[in-house]
């Protein structure tokens, strides 16, 4: 892999890029692929090129934007750091990594394009916080998708199923009275029922890559001091879909089941599911690539397209401190991504 390459994702760590915060590194980005003769053009902090003219458009896929350091970091999260074989930093594997494999390739095919394929790479803002600026801004620009590649820290295995994510805010109503007599109607135990038949509760359908729909209850809220029966209760669901249901089915099927008000943040978060006879997931096969189903959301949810989730890094690296990616990684990636694209 050619050094401008590493020293450009140094460069990317070291400029902060938290989520809904990308302008600085979508500058630096673009600037660098107009110096490499690219025509990149720009919605916001937004990236999108495009190279042949083939009857099959195939979209490359990777997001800009970081979460926040957390406070266990014991290098610098904006230090770049290599040691020859391995970069560290926030970033780095999710989703650094990625977007250096896909420009790579990318520049490699503007130079050399695939006979029957427009290839349209995008690098995108607002991934992490599921932002409304990010990919969804370009798709209008770019028209039909007849498949996509989302590259993400994947181990290089292939993600053909991706769960979905829906969050729940409950309330529930009662009575408030004094705790030392029995009067009032406590809203807590109510709320506690509710929990318990979403623990419970089972849907019939089962993915064979992710499985059963996941819910789990992750926040409480009630009472205002020891001595007075709360009157309200309020706890969040985290569902994540299996890509049988979407997230308005699973709303409606729970919705008759709690007593309390249920309200959904958003249902745009839907699960994925790719055919497995969609041409990339074949020839992925032919190259012994191993498919699963991914328990973590990406720009795969906001597609309406056949995709895959495919790249270098290790998922379970995201998020943590003292985040790396071994350099030999993004040169497997950008080998596998160029005969993905054959």
């Amino acid at each position: 892999m050619d050094n401008k390459y590493i020293t450009l994702l140094q460069r990317m760590i070291k400029t902060s890029s938290i989520s809904g915060e990308e302008d600085a590194v979508c500058t630096l980005l673009e600037q660098w692929m107009t110096a490499e003769g690219i025509a990149v053009r720009r919605v916001k902090n937004n990236l999108w090129a495009e190279c042949g003219d083939g009857p099959a458009t195939v979209l490359l896929n990777a997001h800009i934007d970081t979460v926040k350091p957390s406070a266990s970091y014991t290098r610098n999260p904006f230090g770049g750091e290599c040691d020859g074989t391995t970069i560290y930093g926030l970033g780095a594997n999710d989703d650094g990594g990625s977007v250096i494999a896909m420009l790579a390739v990318f520049i490699e095919l503007h130079q050399k394009s695939i006979p029957g394929k427009r290839i349209v790479l995008t690098l995108t803002a607002e991934e992490e916080n599921s932002g409304h600026n990010g990919i969804e801004l370009l798709l209008p620009y770019i028209g039909d998708i007849d498949y996509a590649i989302i590259g993400e820290p994947t181990s290089l295995k292939m993600a053909v199923a991706e769960r979905g994510l829906m969050v729940l805010d409950a309330v529930t109503h009662g009575k408030a009275g004094h705790a030392a007599r029995e009067e009032g109607v406590n809203a807590l135990y109510v709320a506690l029922d509710d929990i318990q038949t979403l623990r419970n509760y089972e849907f019939d359908k089962v993915s064979p890559f992710l499985g059963k729909v996941k819910m789990t209850t992750t926040m409480i809220e009630a009472g205002t001091q020891h001595n007075v029966v709360p009157d309200t209760c309020k706890f969040v669901v985290d569902i994540r879909s299996n890509g049988l249901y979407s997230n308005h089915e699973i709303f409606s099927i729970l919705k008759p089941l709690l007593k309390s008000t249920v309200t959904p943040r958003s249902t745009r978060l839907n699960a994925s599911s790719s055919d497995l006879q969609l041409p990339i997931i074949k020839r992925a096969q032919d190259l012994g690539i191993e498919l699963f189903g991914s328990p973590t959301l990406s720009n795969m949810a906001l597609l309406n397209c056949p995709k895959v989730k495919f790249g270098p890094g290790d998922s379970a690296r995201s998020h943590t401190a003292d985040e790396y990616i071994h350099i030999y990684e993004i040169e497997n990636a950008i080998t596998l991504y160029k005969q993905l694209l054959q």
